[in-house]
């Protein structure tokens, strides 16, 4: 089998037949039934299904010959038609799956989940362990393949029945996927007849009779002419029964009667009964699939094979679902063209990377246990590397992963409470993993684990319910340690889920001190009393003498109000504490939170910190960001079809008050890293009314160093690009950005006075984008730093023509831009199509005396330019002289600076060109730089020997000893 969309609680809904959904909303991967099978439309297999299948009779489902068993012509149309719309059906992509790219398929990245055959005894046995016994399969076992599952026993006996059983999270809707997926394309040829059923939608019938061949004949219309010879089919008939979980079933003959007619009207739950009792159709084949709580349900000698579902208990199996997944190719084009995909070649280092994490980091491995947690790993490495679709955030990726997992799941169909499994997380989970946020640890002890688990459990049913979260979803959300010296302790399976609780543990309101939960007994005990009393009282006070009675209980009505103003206080708490968690001046010097995501998944490149070193501060970022993000409309929508509904009225009230606390701490200058961290709040909450007024006072937007990845730069944009108010500066410098980068901060860059781009390795290619910035009737900008870029003579082309029809351009600085003779030359000949710039800077660009004079001239003739910089170019000292002259020569004119020095004095702007030395003296090339200044030094040393004023001496001699400063630090003589 090969493992595709591991959505492995993916809901197959219910009341198929009935109305139609769409099938990326509640339905994850499957869409309505009835719609494809009573042919309301052309059926037929998607283009990119069919292309993956070419080994299996030629991309469509085979036509089976099959004798005996079905020998008209039109009962095997019937099949065939029947194999086509499953198909169609099962291939379907859910939303959370077009990220991956247009080409992707599911069946290109199916990888084997370990199958580990098991015995009723140990089912049966009671766990001695805090409920995480799924644990690796024992080796010598071997494991089962999909194709294995009907194959005799060891005693060589016949295997009808077999129950898959798996905790959240391993897989079992998509064995069941794959199962169909391969019968439909021919490649299990035991079966001439395959029926799947949805438990759930099942249970959704309740007790309404039906009878068999009415539920397949709702279901799957085609199949209307084969029921009647269902009873022939034998052993060739399979049924599929996915989530038994959801279906209450008495196997006692007192409450489930016997039936042996597939036309008989029965229960949904008693026809079940009686096809796994083999009373009914006793030939048939039948698998299911349930939580291993409900294993029981189905006494043991129904069953002739128990299977548990494993995941990837090996590391190669890990391996090749990423590889398989990550090297989908066309993946930009998921984002509707907003960027540009990963080459080959970044794909594969991802997956390297990856890899070795895996090898070296025994944890992330053991996250990667549960398959569903390596679609988390493959979903948030997309999210961080690729083109970020529009609207798609990092809460919404968790969010999402919830609801393939848990929706529609509840903890138990025979509880009368119908409480949800994610509710049941939530209140549980949330509460331990806001415990470790709020006293900063990730690593938990047995009795950590179950002070949040059995809190406030005082009934049996309460107990039972505990005992079914322990054995079906423990595992998915917690993880025995696997790192050395912490044996016996748990962590959360991944550490940002863990934050991502404890923001859901908050928002739902589920966070109460001792003060809240007893004002609130008594604020609606006194309110439901406190009128009637007062009633009867004033009655009372008119025939006896009691007149302040009244007044004192009319006070009673005061309560609840007091207590209203109580939450609302503990709301700004939350608020206060979300904020002071994302500006702790502790982290101010850390990573951003998206980078601290993708170094816990791909690992640190260089060395490890030492064993023995002290641990760091547990950094918890990611908790403020959910806590914004779960509280967008999205976000909203998705957990209330979880059953963690957030009240409208409760998440204005927690959005005002973090707005509050943010305009407080929000204006405080951060650094670039800390920004990019509140820039990121604001994308993940989704609000941009909120955003507006909270970043109104950003005037500055200093990101320097920090690496802008496609999706930094979608966040940025999202966050800043609809603001109405314009930005001072915005400092862009070494951030790796690239043509699509620029592209994506269009929008940011058309409201910015002043932008840097130095040291960003931009190209000529780069330069058409900017070009198009500068042509923009809306553009602002008028300094633009585009210095240590090899922007090259046909980069400057481009600007040139930018620049000409552009009118707000005044300081353009193309410093050590690789332009040469042919650039300087170019300016030369173009610079009079700009009136308006009034500096440039293109210092350290190689060029020779005669494109220097060129430009210098042009300069000097230029309306609006005040000043030229064209030291460290390769001029010789009559050129340095010619010039120093031509700059001196008019008045009004250009000021040209080529050296330290201007006749016998210190040039005024030498402290410009040595700051400049300075700030670039590690990525400039060293030997270079050290002969310039060594020419430079020459000419003060002539200077000074050429004066005989004492005080430009004196002048002189200060600048020579900055000069000979750097070049010790160049490792010259500086003598």
């Amino acid at each position: 089998m090969r493992w595709g969309h591991h959505l492995p609680r993916a809901s197959w809904g219910s009341g198929f037949g009935r109305t139609l959904q769409r099938p990326d909303e509640r339905f994850p991967f499957l869409i309505h039934w009835s719609r494809p099978l009573q042919g309301e439309r052309p059926l037929g297999l998607p283009r990119d299904f069919i292309r993956h299948h070419e080994s299996s009779a030629d991309s469509a489902p085979p036509t089976v010959r099959h004798g005996r068993l079905f020998p008209s012509a039109s009962a095997t149309e019937a099949i065939q038609q029947h194999r086509r719309n499953l198909a169609e059906w099962f291939c379907r992509l859910p939303r959370e799956e077009r990220q991956f790219g247009p080409t992707f398929a599911l069946d290109t990245v199916h990888v084997d989940p370990v199958i580990r055959e098991s015995n009723p005894d140990e089912l049966l046995r009671p766990s001695s362990e805090l409920a995480l016994e799924h644990q690796p399969p024992q080796a010598g076992l071997p494991p089962l393949a999909l194709s294995q599952l009907f194959d005799p026993d060891a005693c060589g006996r016949r295997v009808q029945t077999v129950v898959l059983y798996g905790t959240v999270g391993t897989g079992k809707s998509t064995l069941v996927r794959k199962m169909v997926l391969d019968w439909c394309y021919g490649r299990l040829p035991t079966f001439k007849l395959l029926i799947p059923f949805s438990c759930e939608d099942l249970s959704s019938l309740g007790p309404s009779p039906a009878s068999l061949c009415q539920l397949v004949a709702q279901r799957y219309m085609p199949l209307k002419e084969v029921l009647p010879l269902m009873a022939a089919t034998g052993s060739h008939l399979l049924f599929v029964l996915h989530g038994l979980e959801h279906l209450n079933l008495d196997f006692r003959l007192a409450g489930t009667g016997l039936c042996s007619d597939p036309e008989e009207p029965e229960a949904p739950a008693a026809i079940i009964v009686n096809l796994l009792r083999k009373y009914m159709l006793p030939e048939a084949s039948i698998l299911v699939t349930t939580r291993p709580s409900a294993i029981g349900r189905i006494p043991s000698k129904y069953v002739g094979r128990y299977g548990e579902i494993c995941g990837f208990s090996d590391t190669n199996l890990q391996k090749l679902y990423f590889q398989l997944r990550l090297n989908q190719p066309d993946c930009g084009d998921a984002a509707g063209g907003a960027g540009v995909s990963a080459t080959p070649a970044q794909r594969d280092n991802l997956v390297q990377m990856l890899s070795r994490n895996l090898e070296g980091h025994h944890q992330i491995a053991a996250a990667c246990f549960l398959p569903s947690y390596c679609w988390l790993v493959c979903a948030t490495l997309h999210f961080l590397h690729a083109p970020t679709p529009a609207g798609q955030t990092l809460t919404s990726i968790y969010t999402s992963f919830l609801r393939l997992n848990f929706s529609g799941e509840t903890l138990d169909s025979t509880d009368p409470s119908n409480l949800s499994l994610m509710a049941y997380a939530a209140r549980t989970m949330g509460k331990l993993a806001y415990q470790g946020v709020s006293s900063r640890k990730t690593y938990f002890s047995e009795e950590d684990v179950r002070g949040c688990l059995e809190a406030g459990i005082k009934t049996e049913e309460e107990f039972q319910l505990l005992h079914i979260f322990r054995r079906d979803a423990l595992r998915f959300f917690l993880a025995p340690c696997v790192e050395p010296g912490r044996a016996g302790t748990f962590v959360f399976t991944v550490p940002a889920m863990q934050e991502y609780l404890a923001a859901l543990y908050i928002v739902l309101g589920l966070h109460k001190t001792t003060l809240q939960r007893v004002g609130k007994e008594v604020a609606e005990l006194v309110g439901r009393v406190g009128e009637d009393v007062s009633l009867v009282l004033g009655i009372m006070a008119k025939l006896l003498p009691l007149q302040a009675l009244p007044l004192l209980f009319n006070l009673l009505k005061v309560v609840p109000r007091v207590f209203g103003r109580m939450v609302g206080k503990s709301r700004k708490a939350v608020a206060q504490a979300m904020v002071l968690e994302m500006f702790r001046e502790e982290d101010y010097y850390n990573d951003d939170v998206l980078d601290q995501m993708g170094a816990s998944i791909l690992g640190v490149e260089g060395p490890r910190r030492h064993p023995d070193e002290p641990p760091e501060d547990e950094v918890f970022e990611l908790f403020p960001m959910f806590m914004g993000g779960l509280l967008s409309t999205h976000n909203r929508a998705v957990l209330a079809q979880l059953g963690c509904p957030i009240k409208n009225l409760d998440a204005l009230e927690n959005a005002q008050a973090i707005k509050k606390k943010l305009g407080k701490l929000g204006r405080k200058v951060l650094p670039p890293s800390e920004l990019l961290d509140h820039l990121f709040f604001h994308y993940e909450f989704q609000n941009q009314r909120f955003s507006a007024e909270v970043l109104s006072s950003l005037r500055q937007l200093n990101l320097a160093g920090v690496r802008m990845t496609p999706v930094k730069c979608t966040v940025v944009a999202a966050v800043l690009g609809s603001g109405r108010h314009a930005l001072d500066e915005v400092n862009l410098a070494s951030c790796q950005l690239d043509p699509a980068g620029l592209r994506t901060l269009m929008p940011v860059f058309l409201r910015t006075r002043k932008l840097g781009l130095q040291l960003n390795s931009l190209g000529p290619e780069a330069c058409k984008d900017l070009r198009n910035l500068l042509l923009h009737d809306q553009c602002q900008i008028t300094t633009l730093r585009l210095s240590n870029n090899p922007l090259t003579a046909a980069g400057v082309a481009l600007l040139m023509e930018g620049l000409a029809g552009n009118t707000s351009v005044t300081h353009l600085s193309l410093l050590h831009t690789g332009l040469g003779d042919e650039g300087l030359e170019l300016l030369a000949a173009q610079l009079d199509r700009n009136r308006q710039l009034q500096e440039l800077n293109v210092a350290y660009n190689g060029a020779g005396d005669t494109a220097a004079l060129a430009l210098a001239r042009a300069a000097r003739e230029h309306p609006s330019l005040e000043l030229l910089h064209l030291y460290f170019n390769e001029l010789s000292s009559e050129g340095r002289q010619v010039l120093r002259d031509l700059g001196g020569a008019a008045e009004g004119s250009a000021r040209v600076v080529a050296s330290l020095t201007e006749g016998t004095a210190v040039s005024e702007y030498w402290s410009v060109i040595l700051s400049e030395v300075q700030r670039n003296l590690n990525s400039w090339d060293r030997a270079r730089v050290q002969r310039h200044l060594e020419l430079l030094l020459r000419d003060l040393e002539d200077s000074r020997s050429a004066t005989l004023n004492p005080w430009r001496k004196a002048q002189l001699l200060r600048v020579e000893g900055e000069v000979r400063a750097l070049l010790e630090r160049l490792g010259g003589s500086g003598s």
